[in-house]
């Protein structure tokens, strides 16, 4: 079996912990609340009603636009083709004012499961249809990281960011179809230039968006969805990316690595390695 040659990750909930979520849910709220009033009682959406399953099974993954309308029409809210611009324009605002006041974490095993790739030969792409994620990836200090959690690594030099260090950045670009078309995997793909490769989405659009290009995924359940993962033919599903192991992928094969032996702690502490105010967890 060929060893995989390049590695493509999403950002939104791979990499980042972001406001997106937050984002939808409040710039909908604000808007039913408001200049949305009159028709709040004809729509199926309340307060809580936009859960984090709703975000992850219809919004998450895919472009603004396609995102604001999966949205709407989940909550049956009528002229929806009349709404979706101020919507989706109402979340990019708040998202950037979020984003700008350090209101995002990375995610420590995403980091460290980048930076074995790397090491382990394999070119990387991040893949994200956000526009923001450039915004997130050149405040994550890797360098920083890396010195705070111990690990060394010839790929690392001072000052490095997260967006410096991938191969090929295709995220936030305009694409002519959003996942779970796989458009945006096959252009990281052909920017890397290498095959085989695999892919790290969180949301299923994004692990179907995958497949559909002919490519591995993992998925990453962070927000106790491994079952749309799975469905959505994940080739392997985990709960943290600290489970893969990264010896059977340097042969090819998407694995979780063995279970560790009692008494053997492989936590990590909290890090501030954002040139912002935002943390990583």
């Amino acid at each position: 079996m060929p060893k995989f040659q390049g590695a493509i990750f999403d950002v939104d909930g791979v990499l980042v912990d972001s406001p997106h979520e937050k984002a939808w849910r409040q710039s909908l709220q604000e808007l039913m609340e408001s200049s949305w009033s009159g028709i709040r009682g004809r729509t199926t959406w309340s307060p809580d009603a936009f859960t984090a399953l709703v975000y992850q099974q219809y919004v998450s993954g895919k472009p603004r636009m396609n995102g604001a309308r999966a949205a709407l029409d989940y909550f049956e809210v009528p002229d929806a083709d009349k709404r979706v611009v101020e919507y989706a324009q109402l979340k990019q605002e708040l998202v950037v004012r979020l984003i700008q006041a350090g209101d995002f974490t990375a995610y420590p095993d995403a980091l460290r499961l980048v930076i074995a790739a790397k090491d382990a030969g394999i070119l990387i792409a991040d893949a994200s249809s956000s526009k923001n994620a450039g915004l997130f990836l050149r405040q994550i200090r890797l360098d920083t990281f890396a010195e705070e959690h111990g690990i060394s690594s010839p790929t690392l030099r001072p000052g490095l960011t997260l967006l410096e260090y991938f191969d090929v950045d295709v995220s936030g670009r305009d694409f002519a179809h959003g996942k779970p078309d796989p458009e945006i995997f096959l252009t990281a793909a052909h920017e890397l230039g290498v095959e085989p490769r695999f892919a790290i989405e969180d949301a299923s659009a994004g692990v179907e968006a995958a497949k559909a290009g002919g490519m591995a995924a993992i998925g990453i359940a962070r927000a106790d969805d491994a079952d749309l993962l799975t469905a959505a033919d994940a080739d392997l599903v985990v709960t943290t990316l600290d489970d893969v192991d990264t010896p059977a992928f340097r042969e090819g094969r998407l694995e979780r690595r063995p279970a560790l032996s009692p008494g053997r702690d492989f936590s990590q502490p909290r890090s501030s390695l954002l040139s912002s105010s935002a943390e990583c967890r």
